[in-house]
Formats: structure tokens, C-alpha cells, sequence
């Protein structure tokens, strides 16, 4: 143990200073923290917890590194592993706490810190906007708090802190309820409102693209459908690529979400028929325009050729149902609304992933499949087997 030594600071007060070694740094060079105290048995003692706590692989060197400092140099990594668009979606998430959070020294973040951000969220959080100032829902919430642990057990890793004070944080359930009987939640539409949809848009330019919605495809897949993608003698297509956005601003090109993204599907004929009417329209465009003509080899353009984006599309969904006269839902949710109909019909679990791009079915029972009353009917019908004998008389009310 090194000896502390007097110092005599230039107020005249007498301190104790000693340099200890605290390992190698990330380009091996020898690492050392100066200590400074009152007396020279503060010193030791100091001396002694660092060597004890190197021992044991738990000391921390001291760090003026940042929350916001440090979730930049988190996210920088993990751009490393993950598609820009993910990076995108990670550094949104992360922006609603860094306001409160990000000023604060890494190694004095404490767990009351967070809690006090996450009840302050759910009540005023939203930082953006017209609505700036009202609450987060407790999905945004959530999503930032696991995003905020994942970077900060990181940091215990890397031994920048000793422990990740947001761990034992969640939502209160309390919060949950209340967000749950105020919240309006828009189903997706039900076997009547598609067959109308679908009969007022017969006419409309993107019918053949909005089919492929209501077939299950994602924005995202249908943005980035080429016509090499599809083989209408065969009446199959291959989801191969997307084409999504970032914030509503920046297209993005990428591969598909997952590897079961990447599948083909067998055409409905009403799609194969519409897809072949769509070729021809944009072909006697292209013959109209000539040079002019945008040959982008997409399947979802304007009239020029150039290729629409989700945000476009979803646009013209919107004023679609409009004239329709029916309720306005996501584009996305006619996801819902396909693999609703698909389960209440009997196809079974492995082909329903399988078409929606999914792994394993959990996914896609969870999330996608959602039955309404009516969808229910027949359960009803056969309650009645429990309760009422067969050939017996039931009483007529």
C-alpha cells in the first residue's frame, strides 16, 4: 500500500494524497485514481476498500461520464448489431427520458431518479408536438424504461456503475387500469366493414395494393413488392424486401423484418386478377409518359412510376375509407383483421405463422388474432350443449 503523503494546498489546509493502481485501461496502459483526504488514515482506509473491492471484481472507477454521454456511446454499439431503423425507433424511445435524466452523472443516477422521470411521464411526459406536456401512454413509458435498463446493465458490465438502479422499476398497475378505462381502443374491422372497403375501392387505382394489405402484408412489405417478386402464371409471390420509414421523413430500403418475413404466398385469384389489371395500367402509363415514365420496377407507384412510400399509402387508405363511410383504423391493422378471419376459419397454426412472417405462432395469436362478439356466436351456440340435453325443450321465454 502506498504511503500517503502531506500536502499543504495554498490556503494553508494539510491534506493526504496517495496513487494507486486501478488496472490497465482498454489500450493496456496502467490506470491509476488519485485519492485526496483530511487525514492519512481517510487515505488508507480508501486505499484498502479499492484493493478489496479489485479482489473481488466489483470496484468502479470513479467517472464524470453522463446518462446522455453514455446511452450515445450505448446506441453507437448497438448500431453495430441492429438496422437503422431500429437505431432510429432506440434513440426516439430514449429521448423521452434524457431531458431529466441525461444531465446527471452516470455513477449518482439512482433509482429514485428514474421512478421520479417514469411518474412524471404518466402524468405530463410527452415532449413533442401539439400535446406536449399531456401524459405518455404506459407502452411509450415502458419501452423507454426497458430500453433505459438494457443500457444500464450494460454499464454494469463495463463497470462504469455498481448496479442498475432501474431494475426493480415497472409501471404501477394502478397507472395501467386507469390508462386502461380511459384509453380508446380502435378494433380492427370486422369481416363486414373489409367486404365493403373492398368493394368501394374495385375502381381505384391501388385497389391491387390495398388487396395485399387486406392478404396480410405489412406497409412496409407492399411498398417494397417489385413485379420480379410476383409470378402471376403461378400466382405466388416472395416478400424479399422493404421499404419503410423513418419518423414519416426518411425512406429506408432494407431486408425483411426477420428471416420468417422472408416467405411466399400463394395469390388469391381476386389478387392475381387485380394485379394483372394494375400491370396493365401502369404499362399504358409508361406508353403515355415515355422517356418521362419513372421504371422503377415497383409494384405500388403513382402514375409516373415513382414509387410510393407507406406514408403515401396509408394517405390514400384513409381517404378511401372516408368515402366508404367506415371507421378509420390503421392500414397495418387489416394484419388483424386477415389472420382474425384465417384462425376463425380453421387454418391451421403453423400455416397462419407462416403467413403472417412469423416465427412461431404465439406471435401471431397474441397480436394479431383478435375475434369480436360475433366472432364468437358460435361458442355461444355451443354452450347451449352444457346446459340443455340433446332432443330435450328448451323454454321459450
Amino acid at each position: 500500500m502506498p504511503e500517503p503523503k502531506k500536502v499543504v494546498l495554498a490556503s494553508g489546509k494539510v491534506r493526504y494524497r496517495a496513487v494507486v493502481d486501478i488496472g490497465l485501461g482498454v489500450n493496456g496502459k496502467r490506470k491509476q485514481l488519485t485519492i485526496t483526504k483530511n487525514t492519512s488514515k481517510e487515505v488508507k482506509a480508501e486505499i484498502s476498500r479499492i484493493e478489496n473491492e479489485r479482489n473481488k471484481g466489483s470496484f468502479v472507477a470513479p467517472s464524470k461520464l453522463t446518462v446522455d454521454e453514455w446511452l450515445d456511446m450505448w446506441l453507437e454499439k448497438k448500431a453495430e448489431d441492429l438496422e437503422q431503423t431500429t437505431i432510429y425507433n432506440y434513440r426516439v424511445t430514449l429521448d423521452r427520458c434524457r431531458p431529466r435524466l441525461g444531465h446527471i452523472r452516470l455513477q449518482e443516477l439512482t433509482e429514485e431518479d428514474v421512478e421520479a422521470w417514469m411518474l412524471w411521464s404518466l402524468k405530463s411526459g410527452r415532449i413533442r408536438g401539439k400535446r406536449a406536456g399531456t401524459p405518455l401512454s404506459t407502452t411509450s413509458v415502458d419501452m423507454t424504461l426497458a430500453r433505459l435498463k438494457e443500457a444500464l446493465s450494460r454499464a454494469v458490465t463495463k463497470k462504469l456503475v455498481n448496479l442498475n438502479v432501474a431494475e426493480n422499476l415497472y409501471i404501477p398497475r394502478k397507472a395501467r387500469k386507469v390508462e386502461r378505462k380511459t384509453r380508446v381502443v380502435v378494433e380492427p374491422w370486422n369481416v363486414a366493414e373489409v367486404q365493403k372497403f373492398v368493394q368501394t375501392i374495385q375502381s381505384d387505382r391501388l385497389y391491387a395494393p390495398l388487396l395485399l394489405s387486406l392478404m396480410g402484408l405489412r406497409p412496409a412489405e407492399v411498398c417494397g413488392m417489385r413485379w420480379e417478386d410476383i409470378d402471376l402464371e403461378n400466382e405466388t409471390l416472395m416478400v424479399a424486401i422493404t421499404r419503410t420509414m423513418m419518423g414519416n421523413k426518411t425512406v429506408v430500403e432494407k431486408d425483411t423484418k426477420s428471416m420468417a418475413s422472408e416467405r411466399g404466398l400463394p395469390l388469391p385469384e381476386m389478387v392475381t386478377a387485380a394485379l394483372r389489371k394494375f400491370k396493365a395500367i401502369q404499362a399504358a402509363e409508361k406508353l403515355t409518359l415515355g422517356a418521362d415514365y419513372v421504371d422503377s420496377g415497383y409494384v405500388a407507384v403513382n402514375e409516373v412510376g415513382e414509387v410510393l412510400t407507406t406514408k403515401q399509402l396509408r394517405t390514400r387508405a384513409y381517404m378511401l375509407m372516408t368515402i366508404a363511410v367506415l371507421r378509420r383504423v390503421r392500414l397495418y391493422d387489416a394484419r388483424a383483421s386477415c389472420f382474425t378471419y384465417l384462425a376463425n376459419n380453421g387454418v391451421l397454426d403453423h400455416i397462419l405463422a407462416r403467413w403472417a412472417g412469423h416465427t412461431n405462432i404465439k406471435t401471431t395469436k397474441r397480436w394479431y388474432v383478435k375475434p369480436d362478439v360475433e366472432d364468437l356466436r358460435g361458442a355461444a351456440q355451443t354452450w347451449g350443449g352444457l346446459v340443455v340435453a340433446e332432443g330435450g325443450v328448451r323454454e321459450k321465454l
